[in-house]
């Protein structure tokens, strides 16, 4: 019995060590044949809208609108999205970053919308004269089962920063406890190999280790596709993401 009950102990110490353990990390090295990947998210069906009630602070927040949920510009390209690659081990340098990104709250809403980061300090800032309680869940999958609190912060100051580590990649998802219609997505990464897509849908991506690579394109509503393809030496790939409701 007591060595069952030893048995579990080690068990439970093994997985929880595996939990908190960084599955890699990232190295920089010289990329001379570097590969650059192109191309556009597109979502082909009917937009999807929200309709937003604000029930407070109207001065601040406006009054009731309709909002679409996917922004898409012309020939159906996705504005604001997510692209990266996954579990890339070792590439280019990460860019230069002088100060901490920040994730804004202005007449109720999160600026920007969409973001990505890579692994640690995000300052959030109230830039509005009402309280925001701003909370972010990680996300198991893309944009889905988003209930792991990763912060919840409470900013009633006008001009208020709070500065908060994020220590895991992966999706969060941002609202405010105040204003339940206020909705952001920071993505946090564990290498540089991402971009968010212009008003077109397009994106770019430059200097990436020849191999196997996973590509993944997201939006908040409409979840991810993961696209699997072979980069070589020098070549200039182009792809398109679909996404779907």
């Amino acid at each position: 019995m007591r060595f069952y009950t030893l048995f579990i102990c080690l068990l439970f110490l093994y997985f929880m060590l595996i939990n908190l353990m960084p599955a890699y990390a990232y190295k920089e090295v010289s990329v001379s044949d570097g590969g650059i990947i192109t191309g556009k998210v597109v979502f082909k069906g009917r937009v999807p809208k929200r309709t937003i009630i604000p029930t407070k602070d109207k001065s601040v927040c406006g009054g009731m609108r309709k909002e679409p949920k996917i922004l898409v510009g012309k020939n159906k390209g996705v504005q604001e999205g997510i692209v990266y690659l996954k579990k890339v081990k070792q590439g280019k340098a990460w860019p230069a970053q002088e100060s901490a990104p920040v994730l804004d709250q202005k007449n109720c809403r999160f600026s920007p919308n969409v973001q990505i980061i890579r692994k640690g300090d995000l300052e959030i800032l109230n830039s509005d004269p009402v309280l925001h309680n701003t909370h972010g869940y990680l996300c198991k999958k893309l944009g889905k089962q988003c209930k792991r609190t990763v912060f919840n912060l409470a900013l009633p100051n006008q001009g208020q920063t709070i500065k908060k580590k994020l220590k895991r990649a992966g999706t969060v998802k941002v609202d405010c406890d105040a204003h339940g219609w206020m909705l952001g997505w920071v993505q946090v990464v564990d290498n540089p190999y991402y971009a968010i897509t212009d008003n077109d849908g397009a994106f770019t991506i430059t200097d990436v280790p020849p191999g196997k690579h996973t590509l993944v394109a997201f939006q908040g509503y409409t979840g991810g596709v993961e696209i699997p393809l072979t980069v070589k030496a020098g070549q200039r790939l182009e792809v398109e993401a679909q996404l779907k409701k």
